[in-house]
């Protein structure tokens, strides 16, 4: 759709003054054609194996790599960002070894929910305003909103793979509105990562092969929420407390200095899910799991999950007060949880008894891996 320079300009300060009333922090516009790398670096991320069971990103890479591929009538793509800077360093939690540890993402409402109908409220003010069409995104479609973002000018690509600004640090997270309104793009922004490495050395299961690659099989954020299986035993003492995601790579960027706390009770953390108890979290059913995590993205992942999670925080706590919980679920119906379950009483109970469970449990587990887990060497036990 062609606009005219002083339409386009118009329609421009219409777009920054609706997303500042919509409590977006930043805002910035670029052509579908900005991302002629992307293509390349998603081809490799994935022919190396790194999106590990991820299988639709490898199914949808033409889309992804291409946003003209994926809405041939896009001519203009405007990225937002919403600020989620916590007001303290997340990685502190962790050594509170008998509390749960939730990315500050997940600690409130799923921010798609929060975006997606701000997100529309503008592109509704758009149409009105410069008529065509438009399509808006939040991470539901194969979108490179970092990459896009880059080209926009809003931040870079930092050696941890996510968009890193000068005013907001790691903490952003990114909306698109394509457009078919012709608007003037805006300046890419260039890398400051300089020569710090200080995400990739916070990273604590070495997930970043080199600066700018992340290999998600070994990230504590796929670990516990796209893996759908056992947790790799070489990864269980590394993740620690983290039960949803990790923060430590965000949260080691020198440029977060800069960055404010979220400043809306919608993106601050919940009370209850800033330092949750293991202990209260093991006890969660399917049904109160799904009334806890109501409106959160930890719902997503469902309760075994969930619980399998906790369960390796539990046998990295050192809390013997844990192991009776703990044994209970050694009979939950899901084998998930019954094989975590066996590898945290392996780290909270003495050797002898655990051996006379594994002993009861390899004559009464039918599921394979879980008596492949009852079958596995003592684990070390774990030390407050």
């Amino acid at each position: 759709m062609r606009t005219s320079t002083s339409d386009a300009a118009r329609l421009r300060a219409l777009i920054d003054a609706e997303a500042q009333r919509a409590g977006f922090d930043a805002i910035a516009v670029t052509t579908p054609d900005a991302i002629p790398l992307a293509p390349v670096r998603l081809a490799e991320f994935v022919a190396d194996g790194f999106h590990g069971s991820m299988d639709w990103i490898a199914e949808t890479i033409a889309r992804r790599s291409e946003p003209s591929t994926l809405w041939p009538e896009v001519r203009s793509i405007i990225v937002l960002a919403m600020n989620y800077g916590p007001d303290h360093d997340p990685r502190d939690l962790v050594s509170k070894r008998d509390r749960g540890a939730i990315s500050v993402y997940a600690k409130n409402r799923d921010y798609h929910e929060v975006m997606k109908g701000r997100l529309k409220e503008i592109a509704g003010k758009i149409v009105a305003r410069a008529g065509g069409d438009v399509k808006v995104f939040v991470d539901t479609a194969p979108v490179m909103e970092k990459p896009l973002a880059e080209a926009a000018g809003l931040g870079w690509q930092g050696k941890h793979t996510n968009l890193v600004s000068r005013a907001h640090g790691s903490w952003l997270f990114l909306g698109t509105i394509f457009t078919t309104a012709e608007l003037a793009p805006d300046r890419k922004e260039i890398d400051h990562c300089g020569s710090c490495r200080a995400c990739l050395d916070a990273c604590p299961t070495d997930a970043f092969p080199a600066p700018y690659r992340l290999d998600a099989r070994r990230c504590i954020s796929y670990l516990t929420i796209e893996n759908k299986g056992p947790i790799p035993d070489e990864f269980r003492e590394k993740i620690g407390n983290r039960i949803y995601g990790c923060d430590d790579c965000l949260a080691a960027c020198p440029w977060n200095k800069f960055a404010s706390a979220a400043s809306e009770a919608k993106l601050a953390a919940r009370a209850d899910l800033r330092e949750p108890p293991l202990a209260d979290l093991l006890r969660l059913d399917d049904a109160a799991f799904r009334a806890f995590f109501s409106g959160s993205p930890v719902k997503r992942i469902g309760r075994d999950r969930f619980v399998r999670n906790v369960l390796i925080a539990a046998g990295n706590s050192g809390d013997a007060a844990l192991a009776a919980i703990v044994k209970q679920l050694l009979a939950d119906p899901s084998p998930l949880v019954r094989g975590a379950a066996i590898w945290a009483l392996a780290r909270l109970v003495p050797e002898t008894e655990y051996r006379d469970r594994a002993a009861d449990g390899l004559k009464s587990e039918s599921d394979k891996a879980v008596r492949e887990e009852w079958a596995r060497p003592v684990p070390a036990r774990a030390h407050a």
